[in-house]
């Protein structure tokens, strides 16, 4: 199969004949249908994030039809198309597991990450990890609900305690143009911040719903209930926490950020809160997508083939493209 594989952080994706993988027991063989392109994916071509296999075939917002499950695999039936998330897998029994929070799971194990991920033709996955998909999406629009969807979901949904109508989101790709239109049909004011100067972006942020739309160094016209930074840009914290009501709280939605510079503590005195978000669970994965189904959301998708990975990349580090970018294999 064709495959297009990461020889070591800092490199180019190179095109490769690989095998096709047999599933293990619990596993299932998907034939890749579509595979979302995620800042994930950047950072561990980048070196940002520690290469924990080499060489590696990235990809973790992966759709495919099942071709073929392991002895034990009985949850999809063959021809089913399914949903490839980020989490590849959790012990079941640590600390994190025991109280539903597999995302912090001590041994957990990431698609595109610890095993070979969605940037090839073929790819396999425990299937007690996969997605059923709404129908209403198709392949190109299902593919980043795995990722930008699921990770801006959960820090949404982190947001939510600290109940407001006024939501901040930095940085306004895949993950914010669809956290904003799920945010706007429960009726929340969403507020877009992009890099100095892109107003493709914030036109783009606009034309979703959004009430205002600016550069992320602008303080916005109201203050936020929250604020739900996607832009891995350290600085934006306290620029962030200048923007918040009392009580209000800034989610940091990023698997990597540079350094958070120093700030006053006035800016997080009277009970604002900073935190982060880290991975997802599947109940994350179920009740998004149960809403995706509730509430139609316009994914806005740029088509790259597979071997135009790297071209794929690189638009997303420029932010060439509104939305999300996604590979599409050539079967």
């Amino acid at each position: 199969m064709l495959a297009m594989q990461l020889p070591a952080a800092g490199h180019k994706l190179v095109a490769v004949d690989l095998p096709v993988p047999a599933p293990a027991p619990n596993e299932v063989l998907l034939k890749v249908r579509a595979c979302g392109v995620c800042r994930t994916d950047l950072h561990i071509v980048d070196g940002d994030l520690p290469l924990v296999q080499a060489p590696l075939v990235p990809g973790h917002e992966i759709v495919g039809t099942v071709v073929t499950g392991g002895d034990h695999a009985r949850r999809f039936p063959i021809g089913a198309r399914i949903g490839v998330p980020w989490l590849a897998g959790s012990c079941g029994s640590c600390r994190y597991c025991a109280v539903a929070r597999e995302n912090l799971c001590e041994q957990a194990v990431f698609t595109g990450y610890h095993r070979d991920g969605g940037y090839a033709e073929y790819a396999v996955a425990d299937e007690r990890y996969c997605f059923a998909l709404p129908d209403r999406y198709d392949d190109m629009q299902a593919a980043p609900l795995l990722c930008a969807g699921l990770i801006g979901y959960r820090a949404y949904a982190m947001a939510d305690s600290h109940s407001g109508d006024k939501i901040g989101l930095y940085g306004f790709g895949a993950a914010a143009h669809i956290v904003a239109q799920l945010a706007i049909a429960q009726k929340r004011s969403v507020y877009a911040f992009t890099r100095r100067g892109d107003l493709r972006s914030q036109q783009f942020a606009s034309e979703l719903g959004a009430v205002w739309a600016g550069d992320s160094t602008m303080q916005p016209p109201s203050q936020l209930d929250a604020a739900l930074l996607f832009a891995p840009v350290g600085a934006l914290v306290p620029l962030a926490l200048r923007a918040l009501r009392k009580g209000g709280v800034v989610v940091c939605a990023g698997i990597h950020m540079t350094d958070i510079p120093a700030f006053a503590y006035s800016l997080l005195w009277e009970e604002r809160v900073v935190r982060s978000v880290a991975n997802l669970t599947r109940a994350d994965g179920e009740a998004f997508l149960a809403l995706a189904e509730q509430h139609p959301i316009q994914i806005h998708t740029t088509a790259f083939a597979l071997t135009a990975a790297n071209d794929a990349l690189d638009a997303l580090r420029t932010g060439a493209f509104d939305g999300a970018a996604v590979l599409l294999p050539a079967h």
